[in-house]
């Protein structure tokens, strides 16, 4: 007896078709499973042994060989145990699987199906591949159903499933999941914060462009406050843009049935004690980092002095690149990081250097050893410099209405409407996205304002590549005013944001 069953595999988010065959014929009893898989594929066999009691099914005393085709590609995780068991009830003559489904899914002892992880690029994959029907983890079959045109089952336990397909109590297909029926999570508001009207347009700024910021200043000044509200101001997510975050989201596991498309945009905050792997991803088999969980949204790194340097360092490629590579001995997995990088830190250990009224403890050498615990290249990639200044008492006790995230974000998008019209027809998606051979198309200037750029860049002695997001800054600073060319006030602007290295830096 021979039967096959259409089925899926996932090395990082490189999803690809996987065929269970089975043969069942006579000869001594025995279960084994070919076809490059490891130890979790292996264990699945005592798994569906008692999965098939569950269900009142005697497994087979024959010689029942499994093959997980491709057989040269590696088979890794729970999620063929389902496949497997419907291809013995299938090779039984128990049910009959059409060849245009596929299905995924752990099996527990009891018979349940648990949930797995990357259900949602496995399901992209199978609709390439011509197949309309998955039968998926109760659990993931929100996410599965995120993919239009595919009819998506979710499965509770095989009991269920072999009932279906005998047709005595069929399944309920999910109904089609689109980002407008995504929940919105509460995002902190910008009118809680008071004062620092300077930082607040700052940050206002890196929204409208797309921009990487440094947020320097005292403790208690509101660096992490003014942080933790951008992503309410930030442009809503589009589908594509939601998909491919979601992908990354269901590879690493953070996605429950109740929230099964990232319908916001990410704002990841790691702890500065996170290792490198933690940032950039990792492992035996490559697992996202919170440089790609955050693809799409914003990184906020916190006290970023007391990060790791060699952690640090990492984020120097990705930034430029919009993509980690992880290279394994079983395979290279690539995970997009198009982020926003945002960052705080205290000016030194103490937090008062510069403090208009509370004197600095540190002396100059720890002041100095500790800022440059943050390289100058990496410092370079930030595209605005914020100060926030010690918020006074006055501002804290007025009482007045702060502006809201809402009436921000309105700027945000009137920039953003600006850009997506500029870009039409490219790649490009904001101004902090402009690739170096676009400078000259899309950041047009007056000759007052190449005049005060070259001043400028003379002056400070800056990089090429802070040259770039000067300019940058400026197309953003433009854009915000309605204007179509660059002037000097743009150019000035956008200088007055690539000081603080300068004062504090003593570059």
């Amino acid at each position: 007896m021979f039967a096959t069953v259409n089925s899926l595999g996932l090395f990082g988010l490189n999803a690809f078709p996987v065929e269970v065959e089975i043969a069942v014929s006579r000869g001594v009893p025995r279960f084994e499973i070919v076809g490059l898989a490891d130890a979790a594929v292996q264990e699945s066999r005592e798994r569906i042994k008692s999965a098939l009691y569950a269900c009142g099914i005697v497994f087979p005393t024959s010689n029942c060989v499994v093959n997980l085709a491709p057989a040269d590609t590696r088979k890794n995780g729970s999620m063929h145990d389902l496949p497997i068991l419907m291809a013995i009830l299938a090779a039984l003559g128990r049910v009959e699987i059409p060849k245009d489904a596929a299905m995924i899914g752990e099996v527990s002892l009891n018979g349940d199906v648990r949930r797995v992880n990357g259900v949602l690029p496995m399901t992209l994959v199978a609709k390439q591949r011509g197949i309309t029907t998955m039968y998926v983890p109760m659990e993931n079959a929100g996410e599965a159903s995120v993919v239009e045109g595919m009819t998506v089952y979710g499965v509770p336990n095989a009991a269920a499933l072999l009932a279906h397909f005998e047709g005595t109590q069929p399944l309920v297909p999910m109904q089609h999941t689109g980002l407008s029926d995504a929940k919105q999570p509460v995002v902190p508001d910008f009118a809680d914060v008071h004062g620092q009207t300077a930082a607040k347009y700052a940050l206002e700024l890196a929204a409208a462009g797309g921009h990487n910021a440094l947020l320097i200043g005292p403790p208690g000044s509101g660096k992490s406050m003014l942080a933790k509200r951008m992503p309410g101001i930030l442009p809503p997510l589009t589908f594509e843009e939601s998909i491919e975050t979601t992908n990354i989201h269901s590879v690493a596991g953070l996605l429950d049935a109740d929230n099964p498309l990232v319908a916001v945009r990410p704002f990841r905050s790691p702890h500065h004690t996170i290792s490198s792997a933690g940032l950039a991803g990792g492992g035996t088999i490559p697992h996202p980092g919170e440089i790609s969980l955050a693809h799409n949204g914003l990184l906020f790194l916190d006290e970023l002095a007391e990060f790791d340097r060699r952690t640090l360092e990492i984020l120097r490629q990705p930034l430029e690149d919009k993509e980690v590579t992880i290279s394994r001995a079983a395979g290279t997995v690539r995970y997009p990081c198009t982020i926003m990088l945002i960052a705080a830190m205290n000016p030194c250990p103490c937090g008062y250097l510069g403090h208009p009224t509370r004197a600095c403890t540190c002396n100059q050498r720890v002041a100095a050893a500790y800022l440059n615990r943050v390289s100058g290249p990496l410092l370079d990639r930030f595209d605005l410099h914020i100060e926030a200044a010690p918020v006074s008492f006055e501002d804290l006790s007025d009482g007045k209405k702060e502006e809201s995230s809402a009436e921000i974000r309105a700027r945000v998008m009137a920039a953003r409407a600006i850009q997506n019209e500029r870009f039409r027809g490219t790649k490009i998606t904001c101004n902090a996205r402009i690739t170096p051979d676009k400078l000259s198309v899309f950041c047009p200037m007056t000759d007052r304002a190449k005049a005060r750029l070259k001043a400028v860049f003379e002056k400070l002695g800056l990089s090429a590549r802070a040259y770039d997001r000067l300019l940058k800054v400026a197309r953003t600073s433009a854009d915000m005013k309605g204007a179509e060319v660059i002037d000097a006030a743009h150019i000035a602007e956008a200088v007055q944001y690539r000081t603080l290295d300068r004062k504090y830096w003593k570059q």
